[in-house]
């Protein structure tokens, strides 16, 4: 980093209801839907999102802000939470109890390609070992098509466990996933081996 530069501050906070026209923006931006292919209509994001808003979701929906700008989705839950992504992920790689796993975006295509999305990793994965203190690792399945995606993972730490088939988010996509996986760092010399 050069002397001008510094480490963007990366702050989240849950999605609210009010929040649903800029997701509804983020999710019809052309980048955005070729991988997260869902309604961005308002009543889609109201039925995809409101439950979580209301607590009668599992997981986590999480407004990113760099710099206190709003600039990223992340989705954060225990994988066992939801059985067919439980299914998908079990018939690829060892999912230990208590596994986390996360899904990303980044809403504006001009913020993409320069190590933003490996900094929100970073920081959501060191949140995670607080926020979910029984959680061995994080593990994420990406569409292999979408290379930036787990080559973000990559970058962020994540190293590649497995290859195989699960249901892509778009339906133009080949079921091959990447599973990249990160484990809890040790804490130090009195933890068990």
């Amino acid at each position: 980093m050069r002397d001008d530069e510094r480490a963007p501050t990366i702050e989240w906070r849950t999605v609210v209801e009010a929040d649903f026209p800029l997701l509804s923006d983020w999710l019809a931006r052309p980048h955005v839907h070729r991988y997260w292919h869902h309604d961005f209509t308002p009543e889609g994001v109201a039925r995809d999102f409101g439950p979580g808003t209301r607590g009668e979701e599992a997981g986590e929906d999480l407004l990113v802000f760099v710099d206190g700008q709003p600039t990223a989705l992340v989705q954060r839950s225990r994988i066992a939470d939801y059985a067919e992504d439980f299914e998908e992920f079990t018939e690829i790689v060892e999912v230990p109890p208590g596994a986390v796993t996360i899904d990303y975006l980044i809403a504006d295509l001009s913020r993409t390609g320069q190590g933003l999305g490996s900094a929100i990793i970073r920081a959501v994965v060191a949140d995670t070992w607080s926020s979910y203190p029984d959680c061995p690792a994080i593990i994420v399945g990406v569409v292999a098509g979408n290379v930036a995606s787990w080559r973000a993972l990559e970058k962020a730490g994540f190293r590649r466990v497995g290859e195989g088939d699960m249901e892509p988010d778009n339906p133009i996509d080949a079921p091959l996933h990447v599973i990249s996986r990160i484990d809890r760092p040790e804490s130090g010399p009195s933890q068990r081996q």
